[in-house]
């Protein structure tokens, strides 16, 4: 009798979320809080599912697994249909172990091969994310890939230090930003350097997401041509940190959503180039930086975690980072309520974005040819 009314309260769920699923009309990305990592979760209209980074490693794993599954019930799914991995860096793939025993991930992207080698990190990749991959699906991404998301243009436009050589919308423009960078010579590619960036379009609607990807490699991309075009949600890279004029401020997003943390990310240099770009509203941030301080934070409406450890007061002027080649102290762990941002975006280009901690919401409407 009990197995018979556990089987009836199955199926009643499954028809629920069947339901829910069916009434999706827009295209909803979560942006979880993974203290300064990356995990972002985007759920189409017919409830297929890509995750872009699982989060941090450490004692962070549990934590920032059990968040991604939080966002992933929240959407209404049973399974990971595609995870991207950018590049095999703690803050990005450190959640996956934890995160594949509590949800099913049915195909796992990547660059291809480590580039810096770590004991753990190829430990991991050479034993228990093969294990994965091999039990389902593994692909190495190229740029000019297409990933099969039903709805969606999904398109490769970097992977393992290489970029798109042709425009994705069929033309390139001439970019006048690049003659004000010198790309650095004579360092040794890393990690970030791989990332997998990927930009989506839904409709009208267009966002970008590149990982770490570094300046030198960001150059690449956008000069001396911007073959990306424009967008209207940029998903910033590396936390809100280090994204070059020349790739910013041509893409004219309308908005621009930061995964950094207290501590990482959210630097005044990058602030500054945010809030100059033509045409952006807004800036949200998914945490308070400390880095930025008062003189560059955003309004408290669009930050969604405000401090790791409260201080006693908010120094106006921003925090110190430690000199080139010195850690910093690492962050006190936040284990506690994490809020995401949740993006909603309609095929006409109109998005809307919510901030889970204080309910607040604004609407993006595409512009009209008068503006």
């Amino acid at each position: 009798m009990r197995a018979r009314v556990l089987l009836v309260l199955a199926l009643m769920l499954y028809a629920a979320m069947a339901v829910a699923q069916n009434r999706r009309t827009t295209l909803d990305i979560y942006v979880v809080d993974v203290e300064g990592g990356t995990g972002v979760l985007f759920v189409t209209p017919s409830g297929e599912s890509m995750l872009i980074d699982s989060g941090n490693t450490g004692n962070g794993a549990v934590r920032d697994a059990e968040r991604i599954v939080a966002a992933a019930k929240d959407a209404g799914l049973t399974k990971i249909d595609h995870l991207i991995t950018t590049h095999f860096h703690g803050d990005h793939v450190g959640g996956l172990s934890e995160l594949a025993k509590r949800i099913p991930i049915m195909e796992f992207i990547d660059h291809g091969p480590n580039t810096q080698p770590n004991a753990a990190t190829d430990a991991f990749l050479n034993g228990e994310y093969r294990d994965l991959y091999t039990k389902t699906k593994h692909t190495v991404a190229k740029p000019g890939d297409k990933i099969n998301v039903a709805g969606l243009d999904w398109r490769i436009v970097s992977s393992a230090a290489q970029v798109i050589k042709t425009p994705i919308q069929g033309r390139a423009t001439a970019n006048p930003l690049c003659a004000a960078y010198t790309p650095a010579t004579g360092i040794q590619l890393t990690e970030d350097d791989q990332s997998v960036g990927s930009v989506i379009q839904f409709g009208r609607f267009r966002t970008m997401l590149l990982g770490d990807l570094t300046l030198n490699r960001q150059f690449d991309l956008m000069c001396p041509q911007n073959r990306i075009g424009t967008l209207d949600l940029l998903l910033a890279g590396r936390h809100g940190n280090v994204n070059g004029e020349f790739l910013v401020h041509p893409l004219r997003p309308r908005a621009v959503v930061t995964n950094n943390g207290t501590r990482k990310g959210g630097q005044p240099e990058a602030m500054k180039i945010f809030h100059s770009s033509p045409g952006v509203e807004d800036v949200w941030q998914i945490h308070f930086s400390q880095l930025a301080g008062q003189e560059y934070a955003v309004p408290g409406m669009f930050i969604a975690n405000l401090y790791d450890q409260q201080p006693e007061a908010v120094a106006v002027a921003p925090f110190v980072a430690p000199p080139q080649g010195q850690e910093a102290p690492p962050a006190p762990q936040h284990n506690g309520n994490a809020f995401w941002f949740k993006i909603q975006a309609q095929q006409d280009g109109t998005f809307t974005i919510t901030n889970a901690r204080n309910g607040f919401t604004k609407t993006y409407r595409p512009p009209t040819a008068s503006n």
